[in-house]
């Protein structure tokens, strides 16, 4: 038996890998005979270009892989389940998935702004995340972020609906990255800067797209707006919620300007928006010496926040503490579920993932 170290192999001796094992050689010089050179120089050949082959594919699955993960991916990154199950502890189990950016990963967004219902709760939630929680989404869910915003804004662009709430949402994330990509290289944000420099490039061709909207009238002449009775139009302009809607009315015709400026249709949104204490606290007198409601309205946007109300709304199992839209199945152990589901707020949603 040879030692540790010694060539052990005979001179003249080759010894060759093949597919059948390793196999012995004799070369000409040493006076034996020469193996079946050209049959292994076959294999040898065709087992390279297996694995050149083989690599080749391996390649293309990853840049598949990369290109389905990457900035340009155009769909959300999808799990199975379409709930979540949320809890305060900080066990190592439960930790990794009582994030604010898993819970943006799994719960279905992508359909829900194709529901009216959902459509705002979901632009909300949006916004509410651009202006602090950017910082704490991870790169997948960032990249879900921007890939629903981009659903978002090509649905308003088509519809022609929703196209201010949509302006605010964008200016209010340009606003928000600006700011972050100055404190680069403070770990603030996921990924490389160039990446974020060109989604804010992103941003702003959409602005420049919603700026473009020109709404046309209807093809079909028939009863417009203008047409009913002042009590309809007055009950109409009663259901909306935004003040700045009123405004934009009023200023389509002389005669829903007037309707627009009515005292009693300011009064019941600043009472709709606001308690009884937030309003005394923001009297306005008009020259006439009775309170301006219109004027205390914008003053009491700015100070305090809005109601908001939604058609449906994240819903949240105190049973068995999982988060999910309305109607989808979890597995919860209750005999009665609906009953143990409360509605959450987007702002209620932010909170339930501070620790």
């Amino acid at each position: 038996m040879p030692f540790l170290g010694q060539d052990w192999r005979s001179p003249g001796q080759s010894w060759v890998k093949t597919a059948d094992g390793w196999t012995r050689f004799l070369d000409e010089k040493s006076g034996g005979f020469v193996g079946d050179l050209s049959s292994f120089c076959k294999k040898e050949d065709h087992n390279k270009e297996n694995l050149f082959n083989s690599l080749n594919y391996d390649v293309a699955a990853k840049k598949r892989k990369k290109d389905l993960l990457n900035n340009k991916a155009k769909i959300q990154y999808f799990h199975q389940e379409k709930w979540i199950y949320v809890h305060k502890g900080s066990t190592k189990e439960r930790h990794g998935y009582c994030t604010l950016g898993e819970a943006f990963n799994r719960l279905d967004f992508s359909s829900a702004i194709l529901d009216s219902r959902r459509f705002n709760y979901v632009v909300r939630l949006l916004e509410l995340i651009a202006k602090s929680q950017l910082t704490s989404l991870s790169g997948i869910a960032q990249k879900n972020y921007m890939n629903i915003l981009e659903k978002v804004v090509q649905k308003v662009l088509e519809d022609q609906q929703n196209i201010r709430l949509i302006r605010e949402l964008l200016q209010t994330l340009y606003t928000s990255l600006c700011t972050l990509v100055q404190r680069v290289g403070k770990s603030v944000l996921v990924g490389n800067i160039n990446m974020w420099v060109h989604r804010m490039e992103t941003i702003l061709h959409w602005q420049q797209q919603l700026n473009n909207i020109q709404i046309t009238r209807p093809a079909f002449k028939g009863t417009t707006f203008t047409d009913l009775p002042l009590c309809l139009q007055l009950n109409i302009m009663q259901r909306l919620s935004d003040g700045r809607d009123l405004v934009s009315l009023g200023q389509v015709a002389p005669d829903l300007q007037v309707l627009s400026e009515d005292r009693l249709l300011w009064k019941k949104l600043c009472q709709y928006h606001f308690t009884d204490r937030q309003i005394r606290k923001r009297l306005i007198l008009s020259d006439k010496g009775q309170l301006d409601w219109k004027k205390m309205y914008f003053k009491l946007i700015r100070c305090y926040p809005r109601k908001e109300q939604y058609g449906d709304t994240l819903q949240l199992c105190r049973h068995c503490h999982i988060l999910s839209w309305k109607g989808t199945d979890h597995p919860c152990t209750a005999n009665n579920p609906e009953t143990c589901s409360t509605s959450l707020s987007p702002q209620d949603f932010i909170n339930l993932f501070r620790f």
